[in-house]
């Protein structure tokens, strides 16, 4: 059996593997194009190019043992095995999870070579590689490459072939995460190694200028937790913030589709922001690939239409269900199935609310109305007025917006702990528009108080450590690492 002290050697092996395939790729696209030289077949039939794999052997003697943590469980004997990507971004999660599997259950943990080869794209930046005009097509002939056919969600929606005999240890493989890490540096304009276990997303950009300024405020406390800030294209530590707000702002965040803004601690328990725009599209991509880096919790605080009389703007609305109109995972979590509210999400959230606005809770609750959101994907629903109208009285909801239910069919897809809590800026329904002078006044009301209660949300969800991951989010047949 493998004892908790032999995990920094395992890792250590997995790393060494990881580092010594990139070397060899990357010497071996050196050599095609310095000498047309292709790699050599038997290298690669034995591993040159291959992901390490993290192996578990479990063959107890008796029933498993009784535990009420959500995840690292083992239901049934046999072996389970991954291929790993960047191994030292994943080493202190890997770490807490081969921990409790080997503390509770007695397993054989091994590290070898996959069968899964590293893709070339995921290993040129920062190589230096001196590739000339050669075409992806004529790469893609010697070397690996990023085949669609190897990277899917089979896993985590339960789909998996399970012919091998060898069940899945987690829930995103070596390629699967080496293509989500890619695709986050591209969207948000930020290192994957920036992102912090702790999310926020948000549907306007007003929410990111009052992100900031917290950020460089909070920065500038002697005693604060947070060390450093990361932007597109910027990165700030304590003593570093002249007239950090302007650089920010004229910096390139623009280039990017969905910017993200990162408040780091050492130890990567922060807060990210990401502004994902408006739309259930995008919503559902960047939730694709953040969910790789296995996030503690995500939040959605945005605006949301009012659709009840008794609401004004500025009020807040706590979703504890969803209509899902949004129709972007229809076909891999059909409309029909319910997405839980997380309990320690929704106090976290409400008790958030009572701290950050100073009043009690009695009075909150006069201004924060629980209940469904229907999030839509078509912008102009207001056009098709008796049809819609129809529908929210049949759902009871009490507001709708484009990326709530999206960002919560992730994370229950994913098991990753979501909520939302929303702030109303108009009332259509009942007459009250998004118009300009009104939009003003409420913005500069309400945006400051909605993120701070997020982040405070955020800051109780950390106390609560293995709880927070609901046994509500977990399959009958689960892989072991959360």
């Amino acid at each position: 059996m493998t004892s908790i002290d032999q995990i920094p050697a395992l890792l250590d092996e997995v790393e060494a593997i990881y580092d010594s395939s990139v070397a060899n790729l990357r010497a071996a696209l050196n050599a095609y194009a310095r000498d047309g030289m292709r790699p050599d077949r038997k290298a690669r039939d034995v591993g040159a190019f291959a992901y390490p794999e993290l192996r578990i052997s479990y063959e107890p003697e008796g029933p498993p043992p009784g535990s009420s943590r959500a995840f690292a469980r083992l239901n049934q004997p046999g072996i389970y095995a991954s291929s790993i990507a960047r191994p030292k971004l994943f080493r202190a999660y890997l770490t807490e999870q081969l921990s409790h599997l080997i503390r509770d259950y007695g397993v054989e943990v091994s590290a070898g070579r996959s069968a899964s080869e590293i893709s070339y794209p995921y290993v040129i930046d920062g190589a230096e590689l001196e590739l000339g005009g050669m075409s992806t097509a004529e790469l893609s002939r010697w070397f690996p490459s990023t085949e669609l056919v190897h990277i899917g969600d089979e896993i985590a929606d339960g789909v998996y072939d399970s012919s091998r005999g060898i069940r899945p240890l987690a829930l995103f493989d070596g390629p699967r995460t080496d293509f989500s890490l890619a695709r986050l540096r591209h969207y948000t304009g930020t290192p994957s190694e920036h992102f912090q276990q702790f999310v926020l997303f948000t549907n306007y950009v007003r929410y990111v200028d009052e992100f900031v300024r917290f950020a460089i405020e909070a920065l500038r406390q002697p005693d604060s937790p947070f060390v450093s800030f990361s932007v597109p294209g910027g990165f700030f530590e304590a003593g570093d913030l002249a007239d950090a707000e302007a650089k920010i702002a004229s910096g390139v965040w623009r280039r990017h589709q969905m910017p993200a803004y990162h408040l780091m601690t050492a130890s990567g328990d922060g807060v990210t922001l990401v502004n994902i725009g408006v739309g259930p599209s995008n919503a559902k991509t960047i939730c694709d690939h953040i969910a790789v880096l296995r996030p503690e919790a995500w939040l959605m605080i945005g605006h949301c239409g009012g659709l009840r009389p008794s609401q004004t703007i500025g009020d807040y609305v706590l979703a504890h269900a969803y209509l899902r109109d949004d129709h972007v995972l229809d076909d891999v979590l059909p409309p029909e199935i319910p997405l839980p509210a997380i309990a320690e999400v929704q106090k976290a959230l409400f008790e958030a609310t009572v701290m950050v606005t100073g009043e009690d809770e009695d009075s909150v609750k006069k201004r924060l109305r629980t209940g469904t959101v229907v999030t839509t994907d078509d912008r102009n629903w207001e056009l098709r007025y008796t049809l819609s109208a129809l529908r929210f009285n049949q759902s009871r909801a009490v507001g709708i917006d484009m990326e709530s239910a999206t960002v919560a069919a992730q994370g229950y897809r994913f098991r990753v702990p979501y909520g939302t809590l929303l702030c109303v800026s108009d009332k259509p329904l009942h007459g009250e528009l998004k118009l300009p002078g009104q939009a003003n006044a409420f913005y500069e009301r309400a945006i400051s108080q909605h993120l701070r209660i997020g982040i405070e949300a955020l800051h109780l969800l950390k106390r609560e450590g293995d709880d927070l991951h609901s046994r509500k989010l977990r399959s009958f047949d689960e892989p072991p690492l959360r």
